[in-house]
């Protein structure tokens, strides 16, 4: 390379007035003959020199330079020990550094800090691993332990002392020292709990059921299970990890933290992530997080840390597209927090948050008791909404209701399941806190993705469901069932809409929706109620990929003065926009009664289209009712005949001629459906649509804005 100075340098370190001690200022010049002077290549650190033996106790062992100066003793550019070291590889702390007493390799702090103890001292013996500094940086103090066995030789720095990254603390000769060497620390009692963990373990009792009997033995009395028995009973064993377990009531102003710590663990609102059916499900699949009123702890009401923690939970159900469900009981806004007085009350993100997830992750909302106000706009914002037979479900509770003037009423008088059900507010209705648990695990799997094993219905069944007479009245539940995989169809809104059914169906194992005419209430028509909850189910489905199955017995749209006055206009015509604009397949089967706009606001407004659309030997198609077709297109020719019985003969002729003409075998000659099938085929048709369709894409973004609440 280069001609350096380095040769100098080292000339000037190597003379022996430097070594001794005697130079003043006019040494270089006086001596640079001799210091310019090039000699062999010499190593670029100094050398110990005379005899070992004679070593000071300093452990220098006769070092040529000043033992009392580590900076002079041992310098040397950090940067080039870095750059030797990254040349060879080497990644260990042992390097000889600096040059020690001979046969010892340097101890060199990972960091710039300042030592903290030297706990080692000249002649010790250290093992492996064993503590020898201690050095504190950034308000950390750091542990140097040895990463060899041997003697310490020599000891460069103190406690105080402020030393460089790569520089020396002691230098230690490799040796066997087993026998008489220093103990170092016994294996830790992985048992053992420390003080903070102690602490730690207190605090965290709060929050668990058995540190509030008083308040579980009330739950008892109303046959209800406690927040956490249900989180217990919906995720899988083991998978709940809580978000903000130790937050207390924002109550500090008015209560003690023992008392918050005691009386408000949480909150009162638990929430985390977990997962759901993971025995049926890949760790993707089962993916969930859960939000929970806490009933127990102030009624359930909604504080401004709960909505801090909902407002999280929100957010990373949103990022990361994990379903969520809702335990809504609760008392609505909280009138005791502190810290919040004053401001307009509007600015809370929980419900703004909790709204946009509606269409992009599934929103299982179940209550169980008493359910009111800001509770309830958020079990409201759900997808589905479970109750329990005790709920009651409103907008105001009794304070509200009471305190504006509109008299005083028992909060089960305000929302009760008699006519929150069949007016369509509850989807499903049951039984108690388990159910609803259990229901929340069988909805949310619809949207989880298929399963391995399943079982099918003998489908030779479906020919004898429908009657061959053709105004005998059949059970449409019954063709569902048999379709659907054994065990696989939960309805939904059973009790509202009842001319529609709507229902969630696997077949082959693959999710399905399937919507339906009810031949029971108005011969299957359709009026406002049951087009509002078709639409609606169509929008669940088409928001997250689930193909639908309508099957078909429908006399058209039902008329009257009365149904009219229940803006049947508007109402009817969601069925159409809706199904119009699925982005998922449809798969039609007509199995009676194909009638008029009726059937067309089944199928997406049209038979062409569903994915495909059959009929049964029993369908008949017309453009509105036979009867009323033939009285109405026949006027004339009836009305020019003046016999009654021979226009009564005609009549009956005609009406018979237009339903052979309607009949699926003879309607199907002009096109318009896609077959005319053995109702034992037909669950074999909806299996080969599903298998004739592309995969569906994973979403990056809502495919609808939200799903309609109504």
């Amino acid at each position: 390379g280069i001609d350096t100075n380095i040769p100098f340098l080292q000339n000037i370190l190597a003379h022996e007035n430097f070594v001794t001690g005697r130079i003043h200022t006019r040494f270089v010049d006086e001596q640079i003959a001799e210091l310019v002077t090039s000699e062999a290549a010499r190593r670029r650190f100094v050398e110990p020199v005379g005899d070992e033996a004679a070593a000071p106790d300093n452990g220098f062992a006769g070092a040529r330079v000043d033992s009392t100066d580590p900076l002079a003793l041992f310098a040397h550019d950090a940067q080039v020990k870095k750059s030797e070291r990254a040349a060879t590889g080497e990644t260990a702390r042992w390097v000889p550094f600096l040059t020690g007493p001979a046969g010892s390799v340097g101890l060199v702090a990972p960091i710039q800090g300042t030592i903290v103890s030297i706990d080692v001292t000249l002649g010790d013996e250290v093992r492996l691993g064993q503590q020898v500094a201690v050095l504190s940086a950034m308000k950390l103090e750091h542990i140097i332990t040895a990463d060899l066995s041997g003697i310490v030789r020599a000891v460069s720095m103190s406690v105080g002392d402020i030393i460089l990254e790569g520089y020396p603390i002691v230098f230690i000769e490799e040796a066997d020292v087993t026998a008489g060497a220093k103990e170092t620390d016994e294996a830790a009692d992985l048992d053992h709990i420390r003080g903070d963990l102690a602490e730690l373990n207190d605090h965290r009792a709060f929050i668990y059921d058995e540190s509030r009997p008083d308040a579980v033995a009330r739950r008892r009395k109303t046959g209800q299970s406690t927040a956490r028995e249900n989180i217990a009973q919906l995720l899988d064993v083991g998978s709940f990890k809580e978000f903000g377990p130790l937050v207390v009531a924002a109550q500090r102003s008015r209560r003690t933290v023992e008392w918050l710590r005691e009386r408000t663990p949480a909150d009162g609102l638990i929430a985390g992530l977990g997962s759901v059916n993971g025995d049926i499900f890949d760790e993707e699949h089962s993916r969930a997080i859960v939000v929970h009123y806490d009933y127990m702890v102030l009624a359930g009401t909604q504080g401004g840390r709960g909505h801090y923690k909902q407002d999280r939970m929100y957010e990373l159900a949103h990022r990361y597209q994990i379903p969520l469900v809702l335990f809504a009981e609760g008392g609505g806004g909280r009138p005791g927090d502190t810290g919040t007085e004053g401001g307009v009350g509007l600015d809370t993100y929980t419900f703004t948050q909790f709204s946009k997830l509606s269409g992009w992750v599934p929103l299982v909302g179940i209550n169980s008791g008493r359910c009111f106000a800001g509770n309830t706009a958020l079990l409201a914002c759900c997808d589905v909404i479970i109750a329990t037979e005790n709920s009651t479900i409103a907008m105001g509770g009794p304070a509200m209701i009471e305190g504006g003037g509109l008299g005083v009423y028992t909060p089960e008088e305000v929302g009760p399941m008699s006519f929150q059900v069949p007016n369509g507010v509850v989807d499903i209705l049951v039984k108690d806190d388990a159910a609803a648990v259990d229901t929340a695990k069988k909805y949310l799997s619809y949207f989880q993705g298929p399963v391995d094993h399943w079982e099918a219905h003998d489908q030779r069944e479906m020919r004898h469901i429908i009657p061959e007479n053709r105004v005998r009245m059949y059970d449409m539940r019954e063709i569902i069932e048999t379709l659907s995989d054994k065990g696989e169809v939960l309805e939904i809104r059973r009790e509202f809409g009842i001319g529609i059914i709507t229902a969630l169906i696997r077949v082959e194992g693959r999710p399905m929706g399937l919507i339906a005419n009810n031949p029971h209430h108005l011969a299957g028509a359709i009026d406002s109620d049951g087009s509002d909850k078709g639409a609606r189910f169509l929008q669940l489905c088409d928001a997250f990929d689930l193909p639908v199955i309508t099957l078909m017995d429908c006399p058209g749209i039902m008329v009257g003065p009365d149904h009219e006055a229940t803006a049947l206009v508007r109402h009817c015509a969601r069925m159409f926009n809706t199904g119009a604009n699925l982005s998922v397949p449809m798969f039609g089967v007509i199995v009676r009664k194909s009638y008029g706009l009726g059937v067309q606001a089944m199928c997406g407004a049209s038979s062409m289209v569903p994915f495909f659309t059959v009929a049964w030997p029993t369908a008949e198609f017309a453009g509105m009712n036979i009867e009323g077709s033939v009285k109405l297109g026949y006027r004339q020719d009836l009305a020019a005949i003046d016999d009654p019985e021979a226009r009564k003969v005609e009549y009956d002729k005609r009406v018979a001629a237009s339903y052979e003409r309607a009949r699926a075998v003879n309607s199907a000659v002009y096109f318009g459906i896609d077959d005319v099938v053995d109702p034992a085929d037909t669950r074999a048709w909806i299996v080969r649509g599903l298998k004739s369709l592309p995969p569906a894409l994973p979403r990056t973004e809502k495919k609808r804005p939200y799903i309609d609440t109504w």
